[in-house]
């Protein structure tokens, strides 16, 4: 079962792919998003592939996929998050998880364009498992509670400008990571139960065919259950919010490869989480 949601920008349905074939989820819901998945929206969707009530979407495969999630209220972000990305960087791995926010409206769909802002110069790619919040979560004491406020995970591109990140943030990072388009987020929501132990997924990415990112979440400094967790000390996620989780080592900052260039095609994915593909243009 994978949540969707389908359509021009701003106009998308909801939707789900289910054995093969793709379901209208209007009748359901407005769309996918926080209000619906702390509604339990997830196991509504279930009964209703059970009861086989859903309209089929002859012409899915026609349609622009968006965000599988509307609207997250915030976007979360961990930094060098895994050891190996944190070597290439030229620092030890971190001893308490680094964080930082991207503006919301980054957010766009998985095969939509990235645009280039226009003094930018080091853009960069980042394949990320990103967790979707299902339930309040706030000063939570254990993993377990951690993991029952995830409603499931998706493929995010943490896009990157590290010029602007490192030498124009004034100390902080967001500046980097907050430019329009440097989000893509998708093409599906799996809910968690169909994913079962998110620390054992393989992720990677490519940049015109050639390989950048290949590695394992297994690999986390903070696995998804202690990154929930601890943010939850500190402030409150609410339905609807995504966390991303970090980037494994194979990223243009490490010195090995070209940053990113109008033209250039990114190809972003995570095993059983679906593929991403987007073209860079300049604004």
């Amino acid at each position: 079962m994978e949540l969707m949601r389908l359509g021009p920008a701003g106009r998308e349905k909801p939707a789900v792919r289910h054995e093969g074939a793709v379901y209208d989820l209007s009748g359901v819901t407005a769309d996918i998003d926080g209000v619906f998945l702390a509604a339990g929206g997830i196991a509504t969707v279930r009964q209703a592939l059970a009861a086989r009530s859903l309209p089929e979407l002859a012409d899915a495969e026609l349609l622009r996929v968006g965000a599988p999630v509307a609207r997250p209220g915030a976007v979360v972000c961990v930094g060098q998050n895994y050891a190996a990305h944190a070597a290439e960087t030229g620092d030890p791995p971190p001893s308490t998880p680094i964080i930082f926010f991207k503006h919301p409206n980054t957010v766009v769909g998985p095969d939509d364009e990235v645009v280039i802002p226009p003094t930018a110069e080091k853009v960069d790619w980042e394949v990320e498992l990103a967790v979707v919040i299902g339930r309040r979560a706030s000063y939570l004491s254990s993993h377990e509670e951690a993991l029952g406020c995830v409603a499931g995970y998706a493929v995010s591109n943490d896009v990157s400008e590290r010029d602007f990140q490192l030498h124009r943030s004034g100390g902080q990072w967001s500046k980097g990571k907050c430019c329009p388009t440097f989000n893509p987020l998708g093409p599906v929501l799996v809910p968690a139960e169909n994913i079962g132990d998110p620390q054992g997924l393989r992720l990677y990415s490519t940049v015109n065919g050639e390989a950048r990112q290949d590695s394992s979440t297994a690999d986390m400094v903070f696995g998804v259950a202690e990154i929930i967790r601890h943010l939850s000390q500190y402030m409150t996620l609410e339905p609807g919010d995504v966390v991303n989780t970090g980037t494994p080592q194979g990223v243009a900052l490490s010195g090995r490869f070209p940053y990113l260039r109008a033209g250039d095609t990114m190809t972003i994915g995570i095993e059983g989480l679906g593929e991403q593909r987007q073209t860079v243009v300049s604004h």
